[in-house]
């Protein structure tokens, strides 16, 4: 089968299964909801407190990335419901192919979206805040806006290697995020510098103007995508090895 039939078909699967392609479109909805809940109602008080202003505009990543998360977990796990994955690969029996062009496919389609995200969140939560704003010439503004898109997409691999690992978008969610909104906190005040090398602390250097005490912004996204490609490189093994 042609690479490009194999990508469309993927695509098609992403498209055509509501929970993937949901998920995929709330890493949009669920940034704009929550910046625009935020600005409207205290985007000025908080900017009025000082903090990182770039940072601050990238509140509702918090949240997109949770999206992210189950964007890339249900697009695997539903290889795994009703023997799916047995027609796939009777479709496209080479695995190495198969895996490459879901991957692919997944990459491209949270990267487009997150991008999307990313301009979007900072545009409409500066216009709320008045003489507060921020323009691109920001210095780290458009760096973060890049870099948004780019965390949200690696945080969706990581979360399908590991589906591909576990075969459970189930398994992978209650890892993930607990571990994102909780344990990265609680080792955070553990581990002290140590912890700025987990994918999620790592990968919102981007984020912040002053990256000082940290791995860096680029180096800090390079971090992420370590742990992205490992986890994805557990999942190739497992697809490779393991019966469908």
């Amino acid at each position: 089968m042609p690479v490009t039939a194999v990508l469309r078909s993927e695509w098609i699967k992403i498209r055509s299964v509501r929970a993937s392609f949901g998920s995929l479109i709330a890493v949009f909805a669920a940034t704009l909801a929550i910046t625009l809940l935020v600005f409207a109602t205290v985007g000025r008080a908080e900017a009025d407190n000082g903090g990182d202003p770039v940072f601050g505009a990238f509140y509702a990543i918090n949240f997109a990335q949770i999206a992210a998360i189950a964007f890339g977990a249900t697009a695997v796990s539903s290889e795994y419901a009703g023997g799916a994955l047995r027609v796939s690969l009777s479709a496209v029996p080479r695995r190495n192919l198969f895996y490459a062009a879901k991957t692919a496919v997944l990459a491209g389609s949270a990267l487009v979206v997150g991008l999307a995200a990313s301009f979007a969140t900072f545009f409409t939560g500066q216009a709320f805040l008045g003489r507060y704003a921020i323009g691109l010439g920001e210095p780290g503004a458009l760096r973060a806006c890049l870099g948004a898109g780019i965390y949200l997409a690696l945080m969706a691999l990581f979360a399908a290697g590991l589906t591909f690992l576990l075969r459970s978008a189930v398994a992978v969610l209650s890892l993930l995020i607990p571990f994102i909104l909780i344990v990265s906190f609680v080792v955070g005040d553990i581990a002290g510098g140590a912890a700025a090398y987990l994918p999620d602390r790592a990968g919102q250097q981007v984020l912040r103007q002053d990256t000082t005490g940290g791995p860096g912004p680029w180096t800090g996204l390079g971090v992420t995508a370590l742990w992205a490609a490992a986890a994805l490189l557990a999942g190739w093994q497992a697809v490779r090895r393991r019966d469908a």
